[in-house]
């Protein structure tokens, strides 16, 4: 199970107001003879395909789903399923080269009105055709164009991806495989969603609410089974209100296309990009490769916080404890939702460990009332100032400044008072430092929690200079709002960072998230309220390391003056450089988990705004942080 954004939350409610459906909705227990809606993997085409038309017959109807498990919630939803055959979600896959025809008819065995999207000529939401109770309705449309599509259907939601119900899992993917050429070998992973709202917890989410990949939650997320130095090609859907910034450990990946359901465009070389989190929006989808180079365990996740928390955590108690904390030991007790295990098995001699590193500590600590009544969390540099100082928690924490190709060993020393981990958010490295207790490394040698009062310490050698984060990756949706999070800049050897000219720009939030129901914490620029201004020196080229680690939300950031939206360069996204350095408008939408390196050119003293919003959320306004030249 896991948690959703506020704002769509906040809509769910006006809408079942609108319809009569009450803001307070439970599952009760459903017998195990009633019919179930399988977890669907994507890896079998659905349908006959004969001489270049590919004939379906869906079937839409109810059954209970169990994203969680057998022992999990039960949910009673309307899904597909092929003719004569079990029930799924995400539904059947359709699948042929592009030029096939489809013949597909639906029956609706429901008891209420459908609405159906994609299967006709025009991709994604743009057309629909109304299928009775009880009626079968068929289709004749031409697969025109290769790419990664879908379709969906609704019944009481008034929008295709409004779908948060009894008519949530009413959707499945479409790709269309280039004409003339072998499909290549790929997974399809599909984000649904499941929620009611309950106005009496402290989150807001009634029971077993969930987002699923291809059916499923995690720890019962399918398990990628790998080899080092494999290809893998996925392609990611993205039918639900949210939006989900996907983020992979340890490794980049490639951008080979993004779409939005009705088109699809193939990047060529030149516009194809590396990235570590690549945000997919609702109703787009988006497709990746990649080269896992080391062994380990690995996980690709939604890097929205509240998308990979554990249900038990939302309704906790923020406050810091009068009693002991009790000790997590297995990552499952801290994490669910949208995340993807990857195991890769090793293929030759695993590097050993650099023999002398460079030395650094990093202490977790935490207060009692530090955003109102909830607890404050802050890492702290050893040896630096705040050290001395026993209750000091500097926000962010010190930015990290490494030297590619020189080996490190840091030591996470705990003072808080729960489990602590850090992810090393971007680095390539192996799998063991990576920073998912009970998960990263390998067998029975998996990285442990960080006790309070404990120590841990990890190795690694950042192999490129660039922009990336260090993040709490323990109850992160607590811990990451409220202070774990800190900017980590690798710079090229006998290159010193000059921080006058070389700026760190860190969006994060002043505090945690409690209630999905109540407007959002503000955000902070580098640890400090909006309003305080950023000085520039003139005369001079600066660059300038963007980076959200909010817990969920989107912000825009822009640069003008008196005249309008100024330009900047764009150098590299998520610590790569890009292909071609680019000349834009200065304005760019980051999602958390990605950073932007940017260039503003030499400029004259003077007055500039930096503009910050929250694109998704309607009732917060936009933000001008003075930016003075001088």
């Amino acid at each position: 199970m896991s948690s959703l954004t506020r704002p769509v939350l906040a809509a769910a409610c006006l809408l079942a107001a609108g319809t009569g459906r009450p803001a307070r909705a439970e599952t009760a227990p459903v017998p195990r003879a009633a019919v179930s809606v399988h977890p669907n993997d994507n890896r079998r085409p659905a349908g006959h395909y004969r001489s270049g038309v590919l004939t379906v017959h869906l079937v839409a109807r109810t059954g209970v789903w169990e994203p969680d498990g057998p022992n999990g919630g039960q949910h009673t939803v309307e899904a597909f399923a092929e003719e004569g055959k079990a029930l799924e979600t995400p539904g059947p896959l359709l699948r042929a080269p592009a030029g096939s025809r489809v013949q597909a008819s639906v029956t609706n065995s429901l008891a209420v009105p459908l609405w159906v999207y994609g299967l006709g000529d025009v991709r994604g939401l743009a057309d629909s055709f109304l299928v009775a109770p009880g009626a079968t309705v068929a289709r004749n449309f031409r697969l025109d164009a290769p790419g990664t599509f879908y379709y969906a259907a609704r019944g009481e939601a008034r929008a295709a991806l409004g779908r948060t119900h009894d008519d949530s899992q009413l959707h499945g993917a479409i790709v269309v495989d280039p004409a003339g050429a072998p499909a290549t070998p790929d997974r399809i992973f599909v984000i649904s969603t499941w929620y009611t709202i309950d106005t009496t917890t402290v989150s807001g989410l009634g029971p077993n609410s969930v987002l699923a990949i291809n059916g499923l939650s995690w720890p019962y997320t399918e398990r990628i089974e790998t080899t080092q130095g494999d290809t893998l090609h996925w392609r990611v859907v993205n039918v639900t209100p949210f939006e989900h910034p996907m983020h992979l450990h340890g490794f980049y990946f490639r951008v080979d296309a993004r779409g939005d359901g009705a088109r699809d465009t193939l990047y060529t070389a030149q516009q194809q990009r590396l990235g570590v989190t690549e945000v997919v929006m609702p109703g787009q989808t988006m497709a990746i490769t990649w080269a896992p180079v080391r062994p380990g365990n690995w996980v690709f996740h939604c890097h929205f916080a509240s998308h990979i928390t554990a249900p038990a955590l939302f309704d906790a108690d923020r406050r810091m404890p009068t009693g002991p904390m009790p000790i997590h030991t297995a990552m499952h007790n801290h994490m669910g939702g949208l995340v993807i295990g990857i195991h890769v098995r090793a293929k030759g001699p695993e590097p050993r460990a650099a023999a002398t590193a460079r030395p650094i500590r990093i202490i977790v600590r935490s207060r009692a009332a530090v955003y109102g009544r909830y607890a404050g969390y802050a890492y702290v540099i050893g040896g630096s100032p705040e050290e001395q100082i026993q209750d000091s928690l500097p926000t962010p924490g010190p930015t990290l400044v490494l030297t590619r190709g020189e080996p490190v060993a840091i030591t996470i020393v705990n003072q808080s008072h729960e489990d602590a981990a850090i992810h090393w958010h971007g680095i390539e490295l192996q799998s063991f430092p990576d920073g998912v207790p009970g998960w990263s490394g390998m067998g029975r040698n998996t990285l442990p929690m960080v006790a309070a009062h404990d120590s841990l310490t990890v190795r690694f050698t950042p192999p490129r200079a660039g922009t990336f984060i260090f993040h709490s990756h323990s109850n992160e949706f607590q811990q990451i709002g409220s202070g774990l999070y800190g900017a980590l800049v690798v710079v090229e050897p006998g290159a010193p960072r000059d921080p006058e000219t070389d700026r760190v720009m860190l969006l994060s939030d002043d505090g945690p998230t409690v209630s999905f129901l109540t407007p959002p914490p503000a955000a902070l620029l580098n640890g400090r309220p909006l309003a305080e201004p950023v000085v520039l020196r003139a005369g001079v080229s600066h660059r300038l390391r963007l980076i959200n680690i909010r817990t969920d939300y989107l912000m825009t950031v822009g640069l003008a003056d008196s005249s309008g939206t100024l330009s900047w360069t764009v150098l590299a996204k998520d610590g790569a450089d890009l292909p071609s350095p680019s000349v834009r408008p200065a304005t760019l939408q980051l999602a958390p988990g990605e950073t932007y390196d940017v260039e503003v050119a030499a400029r004259p003293a003077g007055d500039l705004k930096l503009h910050l919003t929250m694109p998704t959320f309607d009732n917060v306004p936009p933000a001008d942080v003075a930016v003075q030249v001088r």
